[in-house]
């Protein structure tokens, strides 16, 4: 791939992001109803190719098992309030009203109470109990601390999140989690990430899981450019990750991993061109803390916002879009993409000649660079 000189010491490859990529149509249209957005990993089917991002403004287990009914991937952050707290009720209106200036060193705080194992287990089984596939995620640094909980607790998809998650993370004060001897022991189907590039998700292919997540510093309420100068342009690294996908599918005899985008995708828009680059999936955060069920209240924060000792992340004001239903389904009753985000998808699919995701990934794209008014 051809570089650009930054300097007469350092060149670098030029990288997209989704606002500067665009679908082209084909010469075929089909009628939207005819589309399908069925998705599967592993043994586990949905009708919507979207996981909700494990986050306190997006998660509740009263909206996770409300996102699970719609057809989605709930995944709870077993990091967060519900598993620290019995009630985090009143502290989530609390982060709702703090200032600007004071949010991060309040939830400093409110988040350094204790996780407690048993709640762990026992928000699990509340989302369980509904009938709804059963989605967990801890940080490559608490998994080996909680995972047994999680285990118990009869988790149907395990999820390993962080700002960037390596296949071999080298220490000198603790034994690291060994991934690929991890994923190989446990009897569930296991999702990791975040990861931006070719050699790294292949990488995290070959430890077994069943599905990568693509992306870090790049959601609405992150500031990992700004703090630790990281960012990954999402077109340019789900392409990646999609070539790597394509590469061990072949290594490996016929081992399909999914590829999961996450972070970046604010509009309808962006999840179409997630899918375009090759995404089977996209998990999303800010654009389901918009609906008027979201715990967050119309404001959206990640696990970044209150660590301890480096925070890569900022309360956000997103505000609210309209319901739940109105996010994923409609009607719409703004132009600017943010509801009605599945019959975007659909139209989208239905306009380019497609009827199936898979189908979906093999589109035209162009370079064609936009700046929202």
């Amino acid at each position: 791939m051809a570089e650009i000189e930054i300097g007469r010491g350092k060149r670098g490859r030029r990288a997209y992001s989704f606002d500067e990529i665009a679908v082209v149509p084909s010469r075929r249209t089909r009628d939207p109803e005819d589309v399908s957005t069925d998705w599967q990993i592993d043994a586990y089917r949905f009708e919507i190719p979207v996981l909700a991002a494990p986050m306190d403004s997006v998660m509740s287990p009263a909206s996770a098992i409300a996102f699970g009914q719609a057809g989605g991937l709930p995944v709870l952050d077993l990091e967060g309030l519900w598993t620290r707290y019995e009630d985090p009720e009143p502290l989530l209106a609390e982060i709702a009203t703090l200032e600007p200036a004071l949010a991060t060193a309040r939830m400093q705080e409110i988040y350094a109470e204790d996780i407690k194992p048993d709640l762990i287990g026992a928000r699990l089984k509340e989302i369980r109990d509904a009938g709804v596939t059963v989605a967990g995620a801890l940080s490559p640094q608490r998994t080996q601390q909680f995972w047994n909980s999680v285990v118990e607790s009869h988790v149907d998809i395990f999820v390993i999140r962080g700002t960037t998650v390596s296949a071999e993370h080298v220490s000198s004060r603790a034994e690291p989690l060994n991934l690929k001897r991890f994923i190989y022991e446990l009897e569930v189907p296991v999702i990791v990430g975040g990861v931006a590039s070719y050699t790294a998700a292949l990488h995290l292919m070959r430890t077994g899981a069943a599905g990568v997540l693509v992306g870090f510093g790049g959601g609405a309420a992150h500031t990992t450019r700004t703090a630790l100068g990281i960012h990954a342009p999402m077109a340019s690294a789900v392409a990646d990750v999609a070539g790597a996908r394509r590469d061990y599918l072949d290594e490996s005899g016929g081992r399909y991993v999914h590829v999961i985008a996450d972070g970046g995708m604010g509009v309808s828009g962006d999840i179409v061109k997630a899918m375009a680059c090759g995404a089977d999936a996209v998990m999303l955060g800010a654009a389901l803390a918009r609906a008027t069920e979201a715990p967050g209240r119309g404001f959206h924060w990640g696990p970044e916002a209150h660590h301890r000792d480096l925070p890569r992340g900022e309360l956000v004001e997103v505000g609210t879009a309209g319901s739940l239903q109105e996010i994923l389904f409609g009607p719409s009753r703004s132009a600017d993409g943010t509801t009605n985000l599945m019959g975007a998808l659909r139209r989208a699919m239905a306009t380019t000649g497609y009827l199936e995701l898979k189908e979906f990934q093999r589109i035209d794209v162009v370079v064609s660079p936009h700046v929202r008014s």
